[in-house]
């Protein structure tokens, strides 16, 4: 089988590129050799390749940044996937496309499903959310994965960030009334290949590990996993914040963006582990003591 990604070198990117290298026959294009926001590249690279999914996790992340550049996130997070979906469609293969937790308002304080109404509420949402819809508008045998709080070796994240700020400063502090869930991208490498034949049914799915927390919970989770390693750290605790205190965040942000796997685990048979034993794997894994 050949496969196609997009966005390999970032978090998600990197983490299908290590999974799949010795698997399928594989080729990988980061930001500075294919921008998916440019039309004629993407057709120059592309519409010459055999290949027989394509898997797209590029994107323009940076939430409040696309606020400032919402004509660019559009194209990026828009209008470019429904380019890649034509090309898949024209070549008979099948597209994997990574969506968001942020197409939801955050209201519903519950875990939301695939069926949920998605009611994004900053450009970033809005932008991904177009995509899905471009891309399911194509083809209704796409695949669109809805993922939340991804980690992983290959570009920092949250818990990078915190880890890195805890071996210098005593104290740190992490939002404590904004809450999801954080999902390994070495597990989402994992689940996608039942996905890969162009026959099995597309449309919306939802996958993160199992269960939720605040950024504080995770945040302290990640430090107490530090200690029970032995990576040195100044901090201990990890002190709370709360999202209304965030004054020089431009974009509005859900406050409870929980992905049901309900589907993912009806289809597979198989429930998603805890975040808690994934982030353990990845500090043991990866952070240096």
């Amino acid at each position: 089988m050949k496969v196609v990604i997009l966005g390999a070198g970032g978090r998600l990117g990197g983490a299908l590129m290590r999974q799949y290298r010795d698997k399928f026959d594989m080729i990988g294009f980061d930001h500075e050799q294919l921008d998916i926001g440019d039309k004629e590249q993407t057709d120059d690279w592309l519409l010459p390749l055999d290949f027989d999914v394509l898997i797209n996790a590029a994107a323009f992340t940076n939430v409040d940044l696309c606020e400032k550049e919402r004509e660019q996130a559009f194209r990026i997070n828009a209008e470019a996937p429904q380019r890649l979906a034509e090309i898949c469609r024209d070549k008979k293969a099948k597209l994997i496309h990574f969506s968001t937790d942020y197409v939801f308002d955050g209201e519903k304080r519950e875990p939301y499903t695939e069926s949920d109404i998605a009611r994004p509420i900053s450009v970033y949402g809005e932008s991904k959310r177009a995509g899905e819809e471009n891309v399911l508008t194509v083809q209704d045998r796409h695949l669109v994965v809805r993922v939340s709080w991804v980690f992983g070796p290959d570009r920092p994240s949250f818990i990078d960030a915190i880890i890195k700020r805890a071996r210098k400063e005593e104290h740190v502090d992490a939002i404590a009334d904004k809450f999801s869930t954080p999902t390994y991208s070495r597990d989402i490498a994992q689940i996608l290949p039942r996905f890969f034949d162009v026959n099995v049914s597309g449309g919306i799915l939802h996958f993160a590990n199992s269960g939720e927390c605040s950024w504080q919970e995770y945040a302290q989770y990640a430090l107490d996993c530090c200690r029970s390693f032995g990576i040195p750290l100044k901090a201990k605790a990890v002190g709370a914040l709360q999202l209304a205190e965030m004054k020089n965040w431009r974009a509005r942000r859900p406050v409870y963006s929980v992905l049901s796997t309900v589907k993912y685990i009806a289809m597979s048979g198989v429930t998603p582990r805890g975040w808690r034993d994934a982030v353990a794997e990845y500090v043991r894994d990866f952070v240096v003591p």
